[in-house]
């Protein structure tokens, strides 16, 4: 097949594009900028439609509109753009309309910059509008897999009637590197549910509006239960010299690609370490902890925020072994050696710190 070299941010957007998106609304904002300048040479050709709206909140809801008409749409923005957006992911989740949301991060928070930044997973998986929702987060870590995730992100969107978002940094967003763009599944939708004209048929009426308390809990109650059934069917995550490591790094997109360097030095000086790492950040992969609870003596998240996934962490280790935590923040990239450094500190010299 053939390979492509490009910018992780054009290779999103080839990728919506070959998943059949024909629908793009957003609003510019660095580090995202590359996604719709390349919707707005690229949609008009394949026959698609391509709007930059007047705000972020204008073009959420744009796309609420064209996901309620049955059709494949994608918005992207960066961090404070996303913020701008939760109202409307709120609204996505609750009438079950899928769409694809791609978030390239910048620092924060306020304004922030430019620079690498993990720090809006609490916003992607705690769910950063209201009420009881969730959005599946993918977690890509190359470009290859921007363009995968893309792909496949369009497909769990329709079959789960959700929205999806890719959360991805600065790094990801301007690398290249090459690219197959692989063939798309073919899948079958019923989309009886879209608003496409009422001839011949009782009408759609798309709404999360209760004036019922019992209506309202029936409601809620029937979304508990779909995710539940994503949580347990969509949990992904790799592993990478987990055979015999009785230490675990977890992290997770460009910190993982890190933190693999640190591994493959740290087994050259005799340790027995090993990454997981999360691809969907909701749902967290439980199931990628519970084998490890009685073998592994301890565990090490890296990211490049406070300390936001490794709470998470700790809830499925569950008390079984300490949890170190090492982050560097404000756009600087954790580095192999410091990582390295933090690890022995943390289970060589005493035990955590």
């Amino acid at each position: 097949m053939k390979k492509y070299l490009m910018k992780g941010n054009e290779a999103i957007a080839e990728a919506a594009i070959q998943a059949g998106c024909r629908f793009y609304f957003g609003y510019p904002i660095t580090p995202s900028t590359e996604i719709i300048e390349y919707m707005a040479r690229k949609m008009q050709q394949v026959g698609g439609t391509f709007l930059q709206a007047e705000s972020e909140i204008a073009a959420i809801y744009m796309v609420f509109g064209a996901s309620g008409s049955g059709k494949r749409v994608m918005t992207a923005s960066s961090s404070t753009g996303i913020s701008l957006k939760q109202e409307g992911l709120s609204f996505l989740a609750a009438n079950e309309l899928p769409a694809v949301i791609v978030n390239i991060m910048r620092t924060g928070p306020g304004l922030g910059g430019l620079g690498a930044t993990q720090a809006d997973y609490f916003q992607a998986t705690k769910g950063g509008g209201h009420g009881d929702y969730r959005l599946i987060v993918l977690a890509p870590n190359s470009v290859q897999e921007m363009t995968d995730l893309i792909m496949d992100g369009f497909d769990l969107a329709d079959i789960y009637r959700n929205p999806v978002m890719i959360l991805a940094d600065g790094i990801l967003g301007q690398m290249m590197e090459p690219v197959i763009f692989k063939e798309p599944e073919k899948i079958e939708i019923d989309k009886s549910w879209a608003t496409t004209g009422a001839n011949g048929r009782k009408r759609n009426i798309i709404t999360s509006y209760n004036l019922h308390n019992e209506a309202g809990e029936e409601k809620a109650l029937y979304l508990e239960q779909k995710y539940k059934g994503i949580k347990e069917q969509e949990q992904r995550w790799e592993e990478y010299h987990m055979e015999d490591a009785e230490y675990v790094f977890v992290a997770y997109g460009t910190s993982a690609r890190i933190v693999k360097g640190a591994v493959d030095q740290l087994r050259k000086e005799g340790n027995k370490v090993g990454l997981i790492r999360p691809i969907t950040l909701w749902p967290f992969p439980e199931k990628a902890f519970i084998p490890l609870l009685n073998r592994i003596k301890g565990y090490m998240v890296v990211e490049m925020s406070a300390g936001q996934m490794v709470e998470d962490v700790k809830l499925n280790v569950n008390g079984a072994a300490p949890v170190a935590f090492y982050s560097r923040q404000g756009g600087i990239t954790p580095q192999p050696e410091e990582i390295i450094e933090k690890f022995n500190n943390s289970y060589h010299k005493g035990g955590e710190q």
